[in-house]
């Protein structure tokens, strides 16, 4: 039986320093500084950015779901950037961008971003049956 001066075994604490008492005491960086972003959120932003920049001149891709996915499912020769699917019963029109190949082809910040609207771009206009430059008509200009 349990007297009441017993002690029972308990589970031991996690540590979250070392003995020493040093390791992480805190995070890095504040939520607020762009430094906390993960690369993920960071490349979702991008396409975010783009669809809205989008949207102003074509308001019928409200319905498009725009979608960001690590790599393509199956990969054949060449590795696709993106890739669109048109609306069905079941699910309305689709437009994926692959971050991870679209990352490794960008040197830059700036150039993954032109990167990201240029695929965006063409998508949308594979979607729509256009050409990219009308679709957006500065499509191609550095």
């Amino acid at each position: 039986m349990d007297s009441p001066g017993a002690s029972r075994p308990t589970e031991p604490r996690p540590r979250r320093r070392d003995r020493h008492g040093r390791g992480m005491r805190g995070p890095v960086a504040p939520p607020q500084v762009p430094l906390s972003a993960s690369r993920g959120d960071t490349f979702r932003d991008l396409v975010q950015d783009s669809v809205e920049r989008l949207e102003r001149r074509w308001p019928q891709l409200a319905e498009v779901d725009f979608m960001v996915l690590e790599v393509p499912a199956a990969p054949d020769d060449s590795v696709p950037l993106g890739s669109s699917a048109p609306a069905t019963r079941e699910r309305s029109a689709r437009v994926v961008v692959y971050r991870r190949p679209v990352e490794l082809r960008a040197k830059s910040r700036d150039e993954r971003a032109l990167l990201v609207h240029e695929v965006v771009v063409e998508q949308v206009a594979d979607l729509l049956g256009l050409a990219p430059e009308s679709v957006d008509p500065r499509y191609g200009e550095d």
